[in-house]
């Protein structure tokens, strides 16, 4: 036995996908509470650009962050597929808004690439590298790091 032991990895993280602006990401289906047809939401004055608002999500204030709006993405009209993606990340529950929620795949963390020259100034800080699946680009997403101060505020002040 070398002095070197394997630290131990899970055989495979559970991802759910969801689509911006025609690209594909992945967040830790561990971190992800539902996911919700489009709901109505309250704004919140003096609130993030990227924040939409809150809504009453079964006697819980959940803030609700636009993605496209958090990644720099041009803003785009809600459609019948936009979905409000509910998780929980320093121990807050959010909302995202983005474009459509496609499945749950598994990813072998082997094969997350960790890529420096992914994204936007506004995106690369939250994303921890891509993966090849079924022939698409996925771009995986740090919810801790895309979740931050900013947001917690929002719903710990109301």
């Amino acid at each position: 036995m070398s002095g070197q032991q394997a630290i131990a990895t899970p055989a495979s993280l559970q991802c759910v996908t969801f689509s911006l602006q025609n690209e594909n990401y992945g967040i830790d289906v561990m971190q992800v509470q539902e996911v919700l047809r489009q709901i109505e939401v309250a704004p919140v004055p003096g609130a993030p650009s990227f924040v939409t608002g809150i809504i009453n999500l079964r006697g819980n204030i959940v803030s609700v962050i636009d993605a496209r709006a958090r990644f720099g993405l041009p803003s785009a009209e809600a459609t019948s597929l936009t979905r409000t993606i509910v998780i929980e990340v320093h121990q807050q529950i959010i909302g995202i808004v983005v474009d459509s929620v496609a499945e749950v795949i598994d990813v072998n963390p082997s094969d997350i690439e960790v890529t420096t020259n992914v994204g936007n100034d506004e995106t690369s800080p939250y994303i921890t590298g891509t993966v090849n699946s079924d022939d698409q680009l996925l771009v995986m997403i740090d919810l801790n790091k895309l979740i931050g101060d900013v947001e917690i505020g929002v719903t710990g002040g109301i």
